[in-house]
């Protein structure tokens, strides 16, 4: 609750800003550099590297130089609004906005950066002498009072003055003097404080040495937004700026002055009848006449010298308003002249007046003589600046003798000075009494006090004063470059009708440090404006500060805490600052609860011992209340000793679920290590602070506060863990609770949230289940708990409160043990209140129990799951962490919840298919063995999935479980695109379900989900660049690379396989276990997937033909366009609805498709041939297992042709030409048995034994003499034709001869005797066998 300064903006890029306004400064030194050199030029061979210093030193001094005081240079001036500040120098000006920016800490800060820089200055040698900032208010209803754009007003030691935007447009230029402009300052409209003030209008004024220029507000304000207006309107159409009308304003000659520096524009005010007696006896002597009304006066002051300040008064109407290039000798001329000008501007003017162009200089009006009424004579003393207060009652000075004086401006006195102020500059700050601060006695406007700032650069020191007479409140250290920015105004354009509700939050003094780029503000409490003899509160919140420094000490006695604290709080006057004193003693860790407790006693005595009236009623509740919390504290933290409880029959409830227990611990406990604080672990023991905030006391009873689970779980440790691991007397602890009145739900609620949430502790100590049975037994026995009134055959609110604990718990283990316990303690209860009202030996039956029933039935099936989910995953598998189930997520997850689940972990196991079913298959032989109760009887992997389906014979029957985890592979494979075995595996997991509507709505779904937006642009890809497009583009494309789209394709021709084999016969229904039949949530896959319509046969067929040319074409990186192998029929019936009824191709297809068809499977034929040839060559250890050499390739080939309307017989002929050409001829023969048209194959396959011939006579590099003389020996007609072979379209040149001469026997026998070639082959067959011996 003191003065403070505090960062809240930082300027950005201020080197850049720096460097741009000494730009020429730099120059000029190097410059000067340069020239010194040259005329100092001599031999420097022989100095070394001295040079290398001196130059580096230079340069350091010339950076000192500008970075030093570079801002004292500077005109400086900051929006009120702090959005905008403008540095200036000669003619460049850099203007900085405000900006939002995040820190490294994820904070978000205002920051000011660089928005425009340039040069100002219009005319030669003119340079910016002042500066000022002026926010506008915006006009809009949405954002009343708020500011829209920011004006710069800009003065030139020529006399100009230039109105500019924030993005540096010139709005408005005028020559009021000839003179430099000194200052410039605004007065904007602020509310009255009393009804009898008198309410001051909007105003900017100029300074020049001899004349003082004033510019009315509300013209101002409507000049520079028409000028806005229409800049922006001339920027849009393109068109030249029209030139806007000068503007109204009064202009004064202050005389009697010797030097002008700088003035205040105090504005309006009026005397009173006996002060305008006074002036009229003082001025006009004894026979001076008095008007009957009081005249209205403007008042201005002035400081330089002779008189050393000097106070004007201009009476209102004594002058009129002047305005440039107009005549004021008639007024009917001035109305004329300024309605022609404004026509023109406003776009009123003809289209035929052309405005004369006034090439002459500006013609400057004369200003009105105004004559100083009193001074402050001092010959010696000259003033420097002045800085007028808030109010306009008081006026700070500073002069050159480094003094500071504060003026009475309505009295024309001095009240203070202060000394030791060289180069002072002062800003004011002004602060409201706050709503709570006043007493109820004080008057209903709220005071407001004053704080003059004074910055003394000299000794780099900041100062706060309280006026009239105050003292010093604040003194801070701060850099001694430092500018104290001080506006003395806020928005423009506001008056008494948009000022009502208006908020608007200004800095008031910022202090700018060029060093650090930081803008600071000051803030001073209301309270140090009050002297000691009025303030009760100026001490007691100086005691208030007191007390927190003291708590804030690390090493402290608590003796000495104790008693200082309670002399604090006794001293300490007002109740509300003493509750504030009890509130933050009693948040503090480090006091002990002793130490509280003697403090609260103290101060609740005191209290009560004094008149009842004069006690504040919070306070002594407050002290009541939080006495007995920390009784009740001190009671349980007392209660710790061993004690010995009774046995609860559960024994054989835990015998039957140990086993899993066990597993489920040894999975949870070898989980991946974490890190957690000392004080977040639920061993940490809970703070008095901690207790005292979670716990409220409403009369004679105490509450506790809902919070955060963490929270609840600390209080609940703190209450009932010492009984739970037995360090604590049960009884006891439960009656200490009782008699403090808690509600036991409260307390049955936090007994169950440390239960549950401490799981691992837990398990580990067997015991604790019995003490959680005494501890049920001991709640539900409690006032309140169970009703005596309640009727069996209704559930129980406090046994559901239970129950819904452990069903919405993800502590599967301690969920379990708490319903077997809470079972165990209703069973009980319910007996012996039926005992009491019927008084029978016969079993009470009532709905409660057939309630637990179930609930302990659904909780052993999540313990279960829960443990399968728990076992660790693949390393490198997706997936995420380890998912925690509760009952209650298992039922809003709808009836595919547990099939989700375990589909999941699958995943996330990585588990094949075929593995998965023969688990399955193994567990369904269990299963018919054994149709008992499934118990876990080993800790394999296998076990834990059987025992699970075990218990969930129907949610996780095969074909439910291999429909959900072929979504789940294929969810995954839509999230990583490149693993494309994720498809793969859907697709297996879908081939295994037996169901066909379960298989065919999956299909479907996967198809219209996932697959068709890719496949199309896999299909459109390909059909754009006319082939197998490349790495780059499919994932443009596709979303995945080259060989990710080659699998994708497979997987599509394999989906749209299972559609068309699917046959749909009968209908199923879904069946779900009869504890888990009231779930509800959203409808499962497999319900979806029954919904589906049936396909429509022809459309998929249709599909599943493209979808195996682009697998083809990808696989063998063939050239083609995919779509172009249809007609429009069959291009426009792709990607649509599978299961709507398409116009399909039909009858004989175009001849130039079938052409376009067989050319391309007759290169897909081409390119299996040469990856067989290439395998075949390859070592075994470098063969890849590429799906290109799939042996059903040429099978799958010839499907296609006979789908394509291709005659096969010609892609037989193909292949076996091929294979023979790559020298496969024991496959070649295999499939020219197939082939019909013989004679073709004859002549093809002649040919192909021409080339070989032609290879090994002519074409070797070693020709033998023997081939040589068989060469000669050929007959002519023969040796020609062997000529003309050309062996380079062979894929295989190093046939053997045998293999060859096995081909020419082939020939003959396809060929007929009649046919032309028969004799050609004859002769080859001669030729064969001659070289065949003769090697």
């Amino acid at each position: 609750m003191s003065c403070c300064l505090f960062e809240y903006c930082r300027v950005q890029e201020l080197k850049a800003v720096r460097e741009f306004l000494f730009q020429s400064q730099q120059n000029n030194n190097s410059s000067a550099d340069k020239k010194g050199e040259n005329e100092l030029a001599w031999d420097d061979s022989n100095w070394g590297s001295w040079d290398k210093p001196e130059a580096k030193e230079g340069v350091e001094e010339d950076t000192a130089a500008v970075s030093a005081p570079w801002l004292q240079d500077c005109v400086v001036s900051l929006s009120p609004c702090s959005d905008l500040m403008v540095v200036a120098k000669g003619s460049k000006a850099v203007f900085l906005s405000a900006r939002w920016q995040t820190d490294d800490g994820g904070r978000e800060g205002m920051t000011l950066a660089v928005s425009w820089s340039g040069t100002l200055s219009t005319n030669e040698g003119e340079s910016v002498s002042n500066v000022i900032c002026i926010p506008l208010a915006s006009q809009k209803r949405s954002s009343t009072g708020r500011p829209d754009w920011t004006c710069i007003v800009v003065g030139f030691s020529s006399g100009y003055v230039r109105f500019y935007t924030e993005s540096g447009v010139l709005l408005l230029a005028q020559l009021l003097n000839e003179d430099p402009v000194l200052r410039l300052k605004c007065r904007t409209y602020e509310i009255p404080r009393h009804p009898g003030v008198t309410e001051q209008h909007e105003e900017l004024s100029i300074l020049y040495p001899a004349a003082l220029v004033t510019i009315d507000g509300f013209s101002l304000f409507q000049s520079l937004r028409a000028c806005r207006n229409q800049v922006a309107r001339a920027a849009a159409a393109g068109s030249e700026v029209v030139q806007p009308p000068p503007l109204a304003y009064k202009k004064w000659g202050l005389q009697d002055m010797d030097a002008i520096v700088d003035h205040s524009s105090v504005g309006i005010m009026t005397l009173c009848v006996f002060d305008q007696m006074r002036n009229a006896s003082i001025l006009g002597g004894f026979h001076a006449s008095v008007k009957g009304s009081l005249p209205a006066m403007s008042q201005y002051i002035t400081v330089g010298g002779g008189p050393y300040t000097g106070f004007y008064y201009a009476i209102e109407g004594s002058s009129q308003p002047l305005l440039s290039h107009v005549a004021l000798a008639v007024a009917s001329k001035l109305t004329s002249a300024l309605f022609t000008a404004a026509s023109g501007w406003l776009g009123w003017k003809k289209q035929n007046e052309e405005e004369p162009i006034q090439k002459q200089k500006p013609k400057v009006e004369p200003a009105t003589p105004l004559a100083v009424r009193f001074g402050l004579p001092d010959s010696r003393r000259h003033g420097e600046s002045i800085c007028l207060s808030p109010c306009n009652t008081l006026a700070g000075v500073t002069d050159d003798f480094g003094r500071v004086m504060l003026l009475d401006v309505g009295r024309g006195i001095a009240i203070r000075m202060w000394k030791g102020y060289r180069d002072a500059q002062l800003g004011w700050v002004q602060v409201s009494e706050g709503r709570g601060e006043s007493s109820p006695s004080a008057p209903l406007p709220r005071r407001h006090a004053q704080f003059l700032v004074i910055y003394a650069p000299r000794r780099g020191i900041l100062e706060v004063w309280g006026t009239q007479q105050g003292p010093r409140v604040g003194a801070f250290t701060v850099g001694k470059h430092c500018r104290l920015l001080y506006a003395g105004y806020r928005l423009m354009g506001v008056n008494s009708v948009t000022s009502q509700g208006w908020q608007l939050h200004t800095q008031q003094v910022c202090l700018f440090d060029p060093a650090t780029g930081a803008l600071r503000t000051v803030t001073v409490p209301f309270h140090l404006a009050l002297s000691d003899k009025k303030s009760e509160r100026a001490k007691d919140l100086h005691l208030l500060k007191r007390l927190t420094t003291l708590l804030k000490s690390r090493e402290l006695e608590p003796d000495y805490l104790e008693s200082e604290a309670q002399r604090v709080l006794l001293d300490i006057k007002h109740p509300a600052i003493k509750k504030q004193a009890l509130e933050c003693l009693l948040a503090n860790k480090n006091a002990p609860v002793s130490c509280l407790t003697n403090i609260t006693r103290l101060l609740l005595a005191s209290l009560r011992g004094k008149d009842p009236e004069a006690v504040d009623e919070a306070l002594l509740q407050l002290c009541s209340s939080q006495l007995k919390l920390l009784q009740l504290y001190t009671d349980i933290q007392q209660l710790h000793s061993t004690v010995e409880t009774e046995l609860a029959g559960v024994e054989e409830e835990l015998a039957r679920v140990s086993l899993i227990l066990q597993r489920y611990t040894e999975l949870t406990s070898g989980s991946r290590p974490s890190v957690s604080f000392a004080q977040d672990s639920p061993d940490a023991s809970l703070p008095v602070r901690g207790f005292l905030s979670q716990m409220e006391c409403e009369g004679e009873e105490l509450r506790v506060v809902p919070g955060p689970d963490a929270d609840w779980t600390q209080l609940g440790s703190f209450l009932f863990w010492g009984c739970l691991i037995g360090e604590s007397p049960l009884q006891k602890v439960c009656d200490t609770l009782q008699e403090t009145g808690i509600s036991p739900q409260h307390l049955l609620s936090l007994l169950l949230s440390v239960w549950l949430h401490r799981e691992k502790e837990v398990l580990k100590k067997p015991k604790a289940v019995r003490h959680l049975h005494t501890l049920l037994t001991a709640l539900s026995s409690m006032k309140g708990a169970v009703e005596s009134s309640w009727d069996m055959q209704c559930v129980s609110p406090w046994w559901q409160q239970v129950r819904s604990a452990c069903v919405q718990s993800h502590s599967a283990a301690a969920a379990l043990l708490a319903a077997i316990v809470a079972h165990r303690a209703a069973k009980d209860n319910i007996t012996s209140l039926a005992e009491t009202k019927f008084q029978s030996e016969w079993e009470a039956v009532s709905l409660e129990l057939e309630q637990w029933a179930v609930c302990v039935r659904q909780l052993e099936d999540v313990l279960a799951l829960q443990t399968l989910l728990c076992v660790a995953p693949l390393k490198g598998t997706p997936g995420g962490a380890t998912p925690h189930c509760s009952v209650k997520a298992l039922l809003e997850g709808g009836r595919g919840g547990i099939a989700d689940s375990v589909a999941k972990w699958v995943f996330r196991q990585d588990l094949a298919p075929e593995r998965l079913k023969d688990m399955l298959q193994r567990g369904e032989a269990q299963r018919t063995e054994q149709p008992s109760q499934p118990v876990l009887r080993e800790k394999s992997q296998e076990d834990l999935l059987v025992s699970v389906c075990q218990r969930f014979p129907d949610s996780l029957s095969p074909d439910l479980l291999f429909a959900h985890c072929c979504w789940e592979y294929v969810v995954q494979w839509n999230k990583y695109p490149e693993e494309g075995r994720y498809l793969c595996c859907a697709v297996e997991h879908l081939k295994l379900v037996s169901s066909p509507h379960i298989q065919l709505g999956i299909s479907s779904m996967m198809w219209n989900t996932f697959i068709v937006k890719r496949f199309s642009a896999a299909a459109f890809l390909m059909e754009k660049v006319g082939k197998a497009p490349k790495d780059r583009l499919c994932r443009r494309d596709v979303g995945m690379g080259d060989g990710a789209t080659t699998s994708f394709l497979g997987s599509c021709v394999a989906l749209l396989q299972i559609l068309m084999e699917v046959h749909t016969n009968r209908w199923m229904d879904l069946c779900v276990e009869e504890v888990w039949g009231v779930a509800e949530g959203p409808a499962s896959i497999v319900e979806l997937a029954l919904e589906q319509r049936g396909i429509h046969y022809p459309l998929v067929q249709h599909h599943c033909l493209l979808a195996t040319l682009l697998h083809t074409a990808m696989t063998f990186n063939l050239r083609v366009k995919p779509l172009s192998l249809f007609d429009s029929k069959g291009k426009s019936a792709f990607f649509r609805e599978l299961v709507s009824i398409q116009l399909m191709p039909s009858g004989d297809m175009d001849p130039g498709l079938v052409s376009l068809r067989q050319e391309f499977l007759l290169r897909v034929l081409t390119g299996w041939v040469k990856t067989q040839s290439e395998a075949g060559m390859a070592p075994a250890s470098t063969r890849l297992d590429l799906d290109s050499g799939d042996e059903t390739w040429p099978s799958l080939c010839l499907d296609l042709g006979t789908l394509l309307q291709v005659n096969p017989d010609v892609l037989r002929r193909h292949l076996v030409c091929e294979l023979y050409n790559h020298g496969l001829d024991p496959r070649a023969e295999q499939v020219m048995l197939e082939v019909e048209d013989k004679d073709v194959l004859g002549s093809q396959l002649l040919v192909l034994t021409g080339q070989r011939l032609s290879y090994s006579l002519l074409h070797t590099q070693t020709q033998t003499k023997p081939a040589m003389e068989l060469l000669a020996r050929l007959p002519p007609t023969l040796c020609t034709w062997l000529k003309a072979m050309d062996p380079s379209e062979l894929g295989c040149l190093s046939v053997p001869l045998s293999q060859t001469s096995r081909l020419v026997s082939r020939l003959i026998e396809i060929l007929p005797e009649n046919h032309g070639q028969y004799s050609l082959a004859l002769h080859l067959l001669e030729a064969v066998e001659v070289l065949q011996g003769e090697d």
